[in-house]
C-alpha cells in the first residue's frame, strides 16, 4: 500500500464513528501519526485503539467543536504532542430528520452550530497553525444536500450548502500561503446518520444513486487521504462529489 501521508500529522474531527473513524483510521494505514477528536469518549477511544493494534500511532482528544475554547485547545494540543498539523479533515457533523415549518429555533441553531460554525472554527485554528509551517491541507465535509435538495432537512442542507461556500473562500484566502482547502460531498453512506432517514424512504434513496447502492465509509475515507496527499498538489477550492452518480442526473 503507498503511503501517501507518510510522516506527516493529521487531525480528524468527529472520528468516534461512520467516516471520521474511517477516514482516521485510512490517515494512519496511509503513515499519519492521527489525533482523533469528537465528543464521545469510548467510541472516540476505540478509533484509537484499532489504529493502535494496527500498529499506528493515534492520540484520542475530546472535542466539541462548536466551542471555539475546545477548538483551540484540541489544535494546541496537536502542535504540543507532534508540533505542527499537516492535514485536518473536519467531519464533525449532524443530522436531523424535521420539515422546515416543525423545526424549533434551538434545532435550527444547533445545526448550524455543529455541522457550519464548528467547520469555520476547526478552520480558524487549523489555519493559524498551518500558516506558521508556510504549508497544510484541510478537506471540509459537506454533502450532497448542499448541492440538491432533500425535504425534511433544510436546516441540513443549509449548513452543508455553507460548508462549500466557506471552503471556496478559505480556499482563495489562504491559497497563497502554501494551504489547500477542499470539501468533500458524499451521497448517502452506510453511516449511524442515515439511520435518521424514514425508513420508508430507504428504498427509493438506494435507487436515486445510478451506481445501484449507497456509499461506504471507507470510499469517502480514500478521497480525503488523497486530497490530503501530495497526489493532489494542484487541487484547492474543489468539491469533491462522493455520490455514485446521483447529483449528475
Amino acid at each position: 500500500m503507498t503511503r501517501q501521508l507518510d510522516g506527516k500529522v493529521g487531525l480528524v474531527t468527529g472520528a468516534s464513528s461512520g467516516i471520521g473513524r474511517a477516514t482516521a483510521i485510512a490517515f494512519a494505514r496511509s503513515g499519519a501519526k492521527v489525533i482523533a477528536a469528537s465528543r464521545r469518549v469510548i467510541e472516540g477511544e476505540e478509533t484509537v485503539r484499532y489504529i493502535q493494534e494496527a500498529g499506528g500511532e493515534a492520540i484520542f482528544i475530546k472535542t466539541d467543536v462548536s466551542k471555539e475554547a475546545e477548538m483551540e485547545m484540541l489544535v494546541n494540543k496537536t502542535i504540543d504532542t507532534y508540533g505542527r498539523l499537516d492535514c485536518a479533515f473536519n467531519n464533525a457533523g449532524i443530522a436531523t430528520f424535521s420539515p422546515l415549518c416543525d423545526m424549533s429555533e434551538e434545532d435550527w441553531d444547533y445545526m448550524i452550530d455543529v455541522n457550519l460554525k464548528g467547520v469555520w472554527l476547526s478552520l480558524k485554528y487549523e489555519i493559524r497553525a498551518m500558516l506558521k509551517q508556510g504549508v497544510g491541507t484541510i478537506v471540509n465535509m459537506a454533502s450532497i444536500g448542499g448541492i440538491v435538495g432533500c425535504a425534511g432537512y433544510t436546516s441540513y442542507c443549509a449548513s452543508k450548502g455553507g460548508v462549500i461556500a466557506l471552503t471556496r473562500a478559505a480556499a482563495l484566502e489562504y491559497a497563497q500561503f502554501g494551504l489547500r482547502i477542499n470539501v468533500v460531498s458524499p451521497a448517502f453512506i452506510e453511516t449511524n446518520m442515515l439511520a435518521t432517514v424514514p425508513a420508508d424512504m430507504l428504498p427509493q434513496i438506494k435507487a436515486r444513486h445510478p451506481i445501484g447502492r449507497v456509499g461506504k465509509p471507507e470510499e469517502v475515507a480514500e478521497a480525503v487521504v488523497w486530497l490530503c496527499s501530495d497526489a493532489a498538489s494542484f487541487v484547492t477550492g474543489h468539491n469533491m462529489m462522493i455520490d455514485g452518480g446521483y447529483t449528475v442526473q
